[in-house]
């Protein structure tokens, strides 16, 4: 077996069990395909490879899932590995950071299980090289002593299926991307999806809700399942201190009010990116960094976090020569586009 000490990795520092996990947030994550709601395609698709994985019994082909933050990609690793009946183990892709690390939670791995990897696309170069052979021949190769002395010993792996998850698939390595198996992208949930989850998740946290206030906070939920729980439980907060046994549709819109999110889901952070591109940069285009640096707010988040959204509903476009602000984003901000703006527009729909 590999030795840890030897490579100075404690596994228990890098990788976490189900049972560590926040019970509020264990709560409200369902626990099997049944209960997810949405990605209607991902899901059946995925409960074919688990079932024919199970009748065969083999380990599940290496698993892939992408797509912008607080979509559920951690709660389907949970459901897979619940529905194959094995344990699941979860890092992230930055906190493997040698070798070694990998090493001792692969070596730890019983036949079947799953490891969960989020941030995959931010594995350290060296790292992503030993996932090869374990992907594909699960087998770990490591290289002992230096120089001419220096030689490979190759270490039986246990079969196991590795889901990784990442916002930014295009960062992944070829080699990588090619290993998986299964590729699922997770898109953004209908209004409709959104205020099913609302309601189950008020059920499970045992708080009266109107069909009305569950609306009400997933139509501001960005599409989002994360934003979704997060709002129900602020707007709880409300309710409770007002004294209220049921959060209304009145009690949504007053908390929601409160936390300055509008009638879209735009909070703060959006309309500052939209009022600085049309007021301070007359709609545009305007390069990611100056805009980051301008509403002092790091370019990743808003790559990752704030632009899909806005993108989304027409607000905004990406362009050669950096973002502009479209007609629907001076509406909704209140304000018509100047002559250099309309151009602006003109180009940039003559040219979708």
């Amino acid at each position: 077996m590999f030795d840890e000490e030897e490579y100075g990795a404690d596994e228990s520092l890098i990788v976490s069990t189900k049972t560590e996990y926040d019970a509020e947030e264990n709560v409200l994550r369902p626990k099997t395909m049944s209960d997810y709601v949405g990605q209607q395609k991902v899901k059946e698709n995925l409960a074919v490879y688990i079932a024919a994985a199970k009748a065969r019994g083999e380990a599940l082909d290496h698993v892939l899932l992408y797509g912008p933050p607080g979509l559920g990609k951690t709660t389907l690793s949970h459901i897979i590995a619940n529905e194959l009946g094995v344990a699941i183990k979860l890092t992230s892709g930055p906190a493997i950071e040698r070798s070694g690390d990998l090493a001792a939670i692969l070596t730890n791995l019983n036949e079947g299980d799953v490891l969960f990897i989020d941030e995959i696309h931010r594995l350290n170069r060296s790292v992503e090289e030993i996932l090869y052979s374990a992907m594909e021949d699960y087998a770990l190769d490591i290289i002992v002593g230096k120089g001419p002395s220096a030689r490979n010993i190759r270490f039986a792996l246990k079969k196991f299926t590795l889901i990784g998850a990442t916002t930014r698939a295009g960062m992944l390595a070829a080699p990588l991307r090619d290993r998986f198996g299964i590729v699922n992208r997770l898109e953004i949930y209908t209004p409709n999806e959104l205020q099913e989850i609302v309601t189950r998740s008020a059920r499970a946290l045992d708080i009266p809700i109107e069909e009305e206030a569950a609306a009400e906070i997933a139509r501001r939920s960005r599409g989002t399942p994360r934003i979704a729980n997060r709002l129900l439980k602020r707007v709880r907060d409300f309710s409770l201190v007002k004294g209220n046994r049921k959060i209304t549709r009145e009690d949504a819109r007053f908390a929601l009010a409160r936390l300055e999110i509008d009638e879209l889901g735009l909070d703060e952070t959006d309309r500052n990116m939209l009022r600085a591109l049309i007021e301070k940069f007359g709609g545009g285009p305007t390069g990611l960094e100056t805009l980051a640096a301008t509403i002092n707010e790091d370019a990743n988040t808003i790559e990752d976090v704030y632009e899909p959204y806005l993108l989304q509903l027409g607000f905004i476009a990406r362009t050669p020569r950096g973002r502009i602000c479209l007609k629907d984003g001076y509406a909704h901000m209140g304000c018509e586009p100047g002559l250099k703006a309309r151009k602006q527009i003109s180009i940039f729909e003559a040219n979708d």
